[in-house]
């Protein structure tokens, strides 16, 4: 791209500065945890690289278009352990402590289950995942799926 990254350009459109943000997918060759990250905090909801089948790209899109998030299985356990290591700052605490099954639904998410599997899990519907996770992003101030993954590796929840 001449004028600017890819970063920059998931910033212009799906930031946390942009009032309508659109759903991106970056799908790259940079298979760098500062590239992830930077992708992710970017605004992204989604990160594969160039070698993801057809499939994944489905599912990468999809996920996005429901406001959840699909990275690249072989970046994910790296990439969630980088931003454990990195909390430059102590993750917010909520106003509200999580309950227990609040908990339950967020370990699921930092392990990369989706909705089905997590209702699965827990034996609960999926209207009853999506409540919690609106509950869980609303006490956290996440804005999807990823943030929630990170604020339970930063508080040491998830491992």
């Amino acid at each position: 791209m001449p004028n600017l990254d890819g970063i920059e350009a998931t910033r212009l459109l799906a930031g946390p500065d942009v009032e309508y943000p659109i759903a991106v997918v970056v799908i790259t060759t940079f298979d760098t945890d500062e590239y992830v990250h930077g992708a992710l905090k970017a605004g992204a909801r989604g990160f594969l690289l160039k070698g993801a089948s057809p499939d994944q790209l489905a599912d990468a899109i999809h996920a996005a278009v429901r406001g959840d998030a699909l990275i690249d299985p072989g970046v994910t356990g790296r990439l969630l352990a980088a931003f454990a290591r990195r909390a430059a700052t102590a993750p917010v605490q909520p106003l509200e402590r999580l309950t227990d099954r609040e908990e339950a639904v967020l370990l699921a998410v930092a392990r990369g289950r989706t909705n089905a599997e997590i209702g699965q899990e827990l034996y609960i519907s999926m209207s009853t995942v999506k409540f919690h996770l609106a509950g869980l992003m609303t006490k956290l101030g996440a804005r999807n799926r990823v943030e929630l993954a990170i604020w339970a590796y930063e508080t040491g929840r998830a491992s």
